[in-house]
């Protein structure tokens, strides 16, 4: 799952207009924005195995502390706790602002245990779960798809552009997202760990892509 979480992002902001794109983005794919970082430190592992799914050549076999659902729920903790002293909303706006958050992240799981095979833990070291849907390719991509547009739908009528940026800055990010994912999904597997996790932690520019262009939208 990839646009997939973005539509969850998309559709959190359209229901908390003093929360950015951007730090929706951050929560929807914390988890994954974390598991390259934990890759180079060797806390995490990912094997390249081409045809272990029909959509992705990754076989996930250890990554307890970013995807196992005890992790997911502590990272949306975690995440709910930072906006609680970080967030610029005040008294029960910050609080609900936190809690919707938290679920933002711990939705990457759930839209996860959708896709993957059985290799998402639940406690640390198992039992696994996950659907497989990645080998069911015309479902997985359009489950994702029909999200990834609901996901926009709801973002561009909770907002307008109030120049350029607000509107081709927005268009090219939401261009961008589904190039990745379908060049993931269809292109030549990573030639090693290190050059996957290199490469992974580019995502980390989309969340203050989606900072600076909601800057440049106005709630309606």
């Amino acid at each position: 799952m990839f646009v997939g979480h973005y539509a969850v992002g998309l559709a959190g902001r359209s229901k908390t207009p003093r929360i950015s794109l951007g730090t929706w983005f951050l929560a929807v794919q914390f988890l994954d924005l974390l598991w390259p970082v934990f890759l180079l430190l060797g806390w995490e592992h990912v094997r390249i195995a081409p045809g272990i799914t029909r959509l992705t050549p990754l076989d996930f076999y250890d990554y307890p502390i970013t995807h196992s659902l005890v992790g997911a729920l502590g990272w949306s903790v975690v995440f709910g706790i930072g906006y609680l002293l970080l967030g610029k909303a005040e008294g029960p706006a910050r609080r609900r602002g936190a809690i919707l958050l938290g679920a933002g992240v711990f939705s990457h799981w759930v839209l996860d245990f959708l896709v993957h095979r059985p290799d998402l833990p639940i406690l640390p070291r198992g039992p696994y779960a996950g659907l497989g849907l990645w080998n069911v390719p015309a479902v997985a991509l359009s489950l994702e798809a029909v999200l990834y547009g609901l996901g926009i739908f709801l973002y561009m009528r909770a907002t307008r552009a109030r120049d350029g940026i607000g509107r081709w800055g927005l268009w090219a990010l939401l261009a961008l997202l589904p190039i990745l994912w379908l060049s993931s999904a269809f292109g030549p597997p990573p030639p090693d760990v290190n050059t996957l996790a290199g490469s992974a932690l580019i995502l980390w520019l989309i969340a203050p892509w989606a900072a600076w262009v909601d800057r440049h939208r106005i709630a309606v």
